[in-house]
């Protein structure tokens, strides 16, 4: 039987991802370690070193040059636009969506508390509840980021991501999608492979869960009319309804980073890009245009 190559960054919870990914196919693997940009570089902003992509070019070159067969992405840290050559071959059945804080909850934090987080998402959020506190900057593996709740009020993070390095026990507070409404993607992994690769192919298609497909599939599709980027202030949460395999909800959402202004749309589909695109669209004719053209003055310094 073909021995499978599975690209991945070197991380422990990218390290994690792919040996779960290998332990649900019915084949041999082997990972390939590969150090993207994001891991080289672990002290500049995301946005000032690629945004949304620093951690997935160099593991997508990896298989696009033949020296993996497929690569297990963070769905959240895959770009919406798709690469020449490639095709996500499997969503397996998604993680937990929620976000979390590590440190304090947010109803025991001062006033003008330091909260850590690298997403305007989870800031405007957090901001919007709470107009009393500051945030800073948040980068490094998820050891480093539990171990600065202690400098600060508390940290963001993701829930599936503890769980899945059993880091539960740090968790201070849960914020179900109502109140903090994850990033497109979140929770769930992204497998790509090239797109003329019949076998791998076929070997990633036992593993693809519907449900997490089309969900995801909605939620890129939104984030794709605003402009893919991770720093985007923007959330997106999609789910198929149990007894109605084939009717994907969508919620969305667009805000100012300070909390002041939050855009929100609903709704469902049969098809995952045409209720994100419409959800998308509708976003930016509420209001998400401004928002954007705000945010990018801001970066240009104007």
């Amino acid at each position: 039987m073909k021995r499978l190559r599975i690209a991945t960054r070197g991380s422990d919870l990218a390290l994690w991802q792919a040996n779960f990914v290998a332990s649900l196919l019915d084949v041999p693997c082997h990972l390939e370690i590969v150090s993207t940009q994001g891991d080289k570089d672990k002290s500049s902003a995301l946005s000032t070193i690629g945004g949304q992509g620093v951690f997935v070019k160099e593991v997508q070159v990896a298989v696009l040059e033949g020296r993996a067969d497929f690569a297990v992405h963070s769905a959240k840290d895959l770009p919406t636009a798709s690469l020449d050559g490639l095709v996500i071959g499997a969503f397996p059945k998604r993680g937990d969506v929620r976000d979390v804080l590590v440190g304090l909850p947010l109803d025991k934090l001062p006033s003008g508390s330091l909260i850590a987080t690298g997403s305007r998402r989870r800031q405007l959020q957090l901001a919007a509840m709470r107009h009393d506190l500051s945030y800073v900057p948040l980068r490094g593996n998820m050891a480093k980021r539990i171990s600065m709740a202690k400098e600060y009020g508390a940290i963001v993070a993701a829930y599936a991501a503890l769980e899945r390095l059993n880091l539960l026990d740090s968790v201070a507070q849960v914020f179900e999608p109502d109140e903090v409404l994850p990033q497109v993607g979140q929770g769930a992994l992204a497998i790509e492979c090239r797109s003329d690769d019949i076998h791998t192919r076929s070997v990633l298609s036992q593993i693809d869960h519907l449900q997490t497909r089309m969900a995801v599939e909605a939620e890129r599709s939104l984030l794709r009319q605003l402009g893919s980027g991770c720093m985007l202030p923007v959330a997106a949460y999609g789910w198929v309804d149990e007894g109605t395999s084939r009717v994907i909800k969508l919620r969305g959402l667009i805000g100012s980073i300070d909390g002041q202004r939050v855009i929100r749309v609903s709704g469902e589909d049969q098809d995952p890009e045409t209720v994100g695109a419409r959800l998308g669209q509708q976003l930016l004719e509420l209001g998400g245009n401004e928002i954007l053209k705000s945010i990018e003055r801001d970066s240009n310094g104007l």
